[in-house]
């Protein structure tokens, strides 16, 4: 009798984690952009902490930022506040974080994470290579 008990309890739990809330996560989508370091476009990321924001990839565009270390990251810029809406964030001034304006979630453009709520999930990252004076950002 006791044994039915802890194995109802066992399966009331396991089915109340199950239906846990899911996380709202930005959609993975394949990634390939590549152009020159020269490109016009890229003419911020000459300097530590520059940032550019690109359209026409991931799902809301791409945000690359050259960090005081020299390293390069990539985002998308599809904030993690609501993601099916596939609201882009926009890069502050100076360049250290990117709001959304929809939500007023803040990301810091160092690692991706979230500074300033309702964002509670970083950024969606891509690998950023460089090859000779070509950058590349792939997923």
């Amino acid at each position: 009798m006791q044994m039915k008990y802890v194995v109802g309890l066992l399966f009331i739990l396991i089915l109340g984690v199950s239906c846990g809330k899911e996380r709202n996560l930005v959609p993975n989508v394949p990634v390939n952009f590549s152009s020159p370091l020269t490109d016009p476009r890229l003419s911020r990321l000459s300097t530590a902490g520059g940032a550019v924001s690109l359209t026409g990839y991931g799902v809301a565009g791409l945000i690359i930022y050259r960090r005081a270390d020299n390293a390069y990251v990539a985002y998308d810029r599809c904030s993690t506040v609501n993601p099916e809406q596939k609201n882009p964030i926009n890069i502050d001034d100076p360049n250290l974080t990117a709001t959304d304006p929809v939500s007023g979630a803040k990301y810091s453009l160092y690692d991706g994470s979230p500074v300033k709520a309702p964002a509670k999930t970083s950024l969606r990252q891509y690998s950023v290579t460089i090859a000779g004076n070509t950058i590349q950002v792939t997923n």
